[in-house]
């Protein structure tokens, strides 16, 4: 089969491997049919690539139709049509039973002190073949997939990978209801799809980016937007709520923000290591890009909450904690927990009259051949690459 891989750092190709076959009597093999190009896969794509192996497939936002299953996959069908979360639960550990399936204690990657495995996602996650290919082998087919049964398109519910629950847990953990402020700090994919789900709640959403395409986008639905090289945001968000500051803030850009030279040479300095000084160095010396949370502590109101969905992996990390302790601020962060969730945004996917624009959220449907130019263009933020659908 095809699949995307991971050759080195910004080098991805895509090259004839190995079709998945059954493993385990609760594996299921899928034929993808769509597949997304997350924020996340830029980690790797850079950052994160002293735990990658070259060959390692990527992907982690696929769906498509089952074409096997083992024996202890009861519920699964041949020929039905599946969303694939982006994270391998067991779904029957405490922290399963708890909706804590990014955590699952069954498929925890212990030997690296990290949670649940991932799709797609580097040694640090398991390094399981991820879903940027025509075929999948999903662990937890008991689990883990989540039935589609509309006659909608692929667009309407491959979101539910990763991106709508993602973004869904973002403003939950962001606190802020109906007449609430938030602000939005990042509109790639995630951040975009939590400002919809915000505006269709009735949530004030004040949305930060420095893409023109990407706040254009936020614009469109109704949020207030601003280039963040231009103003000070914080200033502007205490002035638009009365001098008191944003209600939650939702802090969607992670450990690859703008505005952090230092970080950025320190990052770019332990990606000239070899690879094991390199994972030595991230695991025990590493330090994000922190220009997006601290912008994310001085803008949000005293007793407010601020919710991580960024992706961060530094272990000295220069946290604010007089300024948090002072405002009285929460911080609730972490990968979505898929399945907690799905109860809650499936009906909004299966709504005929799309409320959150999923039909044409993708910016790009390519073919798996592109997928060289496309992680290109997604990291230089060119060619207007918001978000980008590989159809393998």
């Amino acid at each position: 089969m095809k699949a995307v891989t991971w050759q080195g750092k910004r080098d991805v190709r895509v090259e004839e491997v190995p079709d998945p076959t059954i493993q385990q009597d609760t594996d299921a093999i899928i034929e993808v049919t769509t597949s997304g190009l997350c924020g996340s896969d830029l980690h790797l794509y850079e950052v994160l690539g002293p735990f990658m192996t070259p060959g390692d497939i990527l992907g982690h936002e696929p769906m498509g139709r089952v074409v096997e299953v083992g024996k202890g996959v009861s519920d699964l069908q041949v020929g039905d049509r599946v969303v694939v979360p982006f994270q391998i639960a067991c779904g029957s550990c405490w922290m399963c039973d708890h909706d804590l399936q990014t955590q699952c204690e069954t498929t925890q990657v212990r030997d690296q002190g990290m949670g649940a495995a991932l799709f797609g996602f580097s040694s640090l996650y398991g390094a399981v073949p991820g879903g940027q290919a025509e075929l999948l082998r999903v662990p937890h087919a008991d689990y883990g997939p989540i039935k589609i049964e509309s006659d909608l398109t692929d667009e309407h519910f491959v979101y539910l990978s990763d991106v709508l629950p993602t973004a869904y847990q973002s403003l939950r953990y962001a606190q802020v209801g109906e007449g609430d402020t938030l602000l939005v700090i990042g509109l790639g994919p995630i951040g975009d799809m939590a400002v919809r789900l915000a505006l269709l709640e009735g949530i004030r959403v004040i949305a930060v980016d420095l893409v023109p395409e990407r706040m254009a986008r936020a614009a469109a639905r109704g949020a207030e937007v601003y280039d963040v090289t231009k103003v000070d945001v914080a200033q502007v968000v205490r002035e638009a709520t009365g001098g008191r500051g944003a209600d939650g803030v939702i802090e969607a850009v992670g450990m690859e923000a703008h505005g952090s030279p230092v970080a950025t040479i320190a990052q770019n300095a332990v990606g000239l290591l070899p690879d094991f000084l390199a994972r030595k160095a991230m695991t025990t010396a590493s330090i994000d890009r922190m220009s997006a949370f601290n912008l994310a502590v001085d803008a949000v109101r005293r007793g407010g909450t601020i919710s991580l969905i960024g992706v961060y992996a530094g272990t000295v990390d220069p946290v604010p904690l007089q300024v948090l302790f002072d405002k009285q601020v929460t911080l609730k962060m972490g990968q979505a927990n898929v399945k907690r969730w799905v109860d809650d945004v499936k009906p909004i996917a299966e709504d005929s009259s799309d409320p959150l624009g999923l039909g044409d959220f993708a910016t790009h449907r390519v073919p798996l051949d592109q997928a060289p130019e496309v992680y290109k263009n997604f990291q230089a933020k060119t060619d207007n690459t918001v978000k980008v659908l590989f159809k393998p």
